[in-house]
């Protein structure tokens, strides 16, 4: 009886590991993004059975390369603190494991976008991971300082992934969520990067902090951040969004920009990891009242 017991507990710490490596946390910031692109092209929700496939498909996918991500940054995560707790850095599941989970549910969730959304969606995930699994995580990473401007095109994909898998097309109105995303990725990842600095040095991954300093980087961030804050009105501009999304937006790059200031003033950990924090909120809230105000006027 206890062999059994422990036999099904050590089967569920082993699934528990492998659901880890697919950070589902990420993950579920990339769904949401993907959904409210999905919600902004298709506000009256005609089509619920193609938004659940094509949410599951973007999630198995980008499952699949957060998978890929753990596998081949196995060595630094073993580094640092943040993920040396990851079944890949530990040594607990295999290259050959890893590599099985994501062609089973990477290849599982392209097939639902082929078979159910359409082709146009199926590429462009393809794409994408390919761009963050690959592109990012292999090559860019590792060379040099702004790996995450350029790699960060990949990661602002999902919302317009969303907007192709309603309507079949790319507009102006995917190219607008996608800008927002990749302009918010720099001082999102640069903050973190901040106050992890010396577990950065130490895996010598060469992130901004590191190679150019704390001084400088602030500065991207505060840079960063204007610009988004410019990007916030785009929506209204286009006539995507109206009276209600523009306050949200004004108040939530006001504090965006506010966070930035600080650090330049004068940086602390404390203060850069508040930051992080915060931009992960003004994200969800963002693209919160995006929605909040296409359903108002719908």
């Amino acid at each position: 009886m206890q062999s059994v017991e422990f036999s099904r507990s050590r089967l569920t710490q082993r699934l528990a590991s492998f659901y880890a490596l697919c950070k589902p946390r990420v993950n579920s910031l990339i769904v949401f993004t993907a959904m409210i692109g999905m919600w902004l092209a298709d506000p009256g929700m005609a089509q619920p059975v193609r938004l659940l496939v094509a949410s599951l498909g973007i999630a198995l996918v980008a499952g699949a390369a957060a998978a890929i991500n753990c596998l081949v940054e196995r060595t630094s995560d073993a580094l640092m603190a943040r993920t040396q707790w990851r079944a890949t850095a530990r040594g607990e599941i295999s290259a050959a494991e890893t590599l099985t989970l994501a062609t089973l549910i990477g290849g599982l969730g392209l097939w639902l976008l082929h078979a159910w959304v359409n082709d146009l969606t199926m590429w462009l995930t393809l794409a994408t991971f390919v761009g963050y699994a690959v592109i990012y995580t292999a090559v860019l990473k590792p060379m040099g300082p702004m790996n995450i401007v350029i790699g960060g095109a990949a990661g602002a994909m999902p919302p317009a992934l969303g907007w192709a898998a309603m309507t079949g097309t790319l507009g102006v109105e995917a190219f607008t969520l996608f800008l927002l995303i990749f302009l918010w990725t720099p001082p999102h990842f640069w903050s973190l990067a901040c106050y992890r600095r010396e577990e950065f040095a130490r895996a010598s991954l060469p992130m901004l902090p590191v190679t150019h300093g704390l001084a400088f980087t602030c500065r991207q961030i505060l840079f960063y951040t204007g610009l988004l804050s410019v990007a916030t009105l785009l929506p209204v501009w286009i006539g995507m969004s109206g009276a209600l999304y523009l306050v949200a937006a004004l108040a939530l790059d006001a504090g965006f920009i506010g966070y930035a200031l600080r650090l330049c003033r004068r940086y602390d950990d404390a203060v850069a990891r508040r930051t992080f924090r915060y931009s992960i909120i003004y994200l969800t809230l963002l693209f919160t009242a995006l929605i909040g105000d296409r359903l108002l006027h719908f």
